[in-house]
């Protein structure tokens, strides 16, 4: 990987149902993690509006590079 992590781990948020109400915690860690993956899902919107990615046949490793200078062209363009 990337990173260096070889097994990631995926966290999702807790659920409540008609019966079971989410304690204090369980609100104040979804909505952390809300906060963490906001600017993320933000990111990946404003990356589709590089019409290159529609047309990328490349190695994940580079397509990886190209992502993340494409980010910081678009972070620099959204910040302005």
């Amino acid at each position: 990987m990337d990173n260096g992590v070889l097994d990631p781990v995926i966290v999702t948020g807790f659920h409540a149902t008609r019966t079971h109400k989410l304690t204090p915690g369980q609100k104040t860690a979804n909505r952390v993690l809300a906060n963490g993956r906001a600017p993320v899902e933000h990111g990946f919107a404003h990356l589709k509006n590089w019409r290159i990615l529609t047309k990328l046949r490349t190695e994940p490793a580079r397509a990886t590079c190209l992502l993340r200078a494409l980010l910081v062209l678009t972070n620099l363009e959204v910040n302005r």
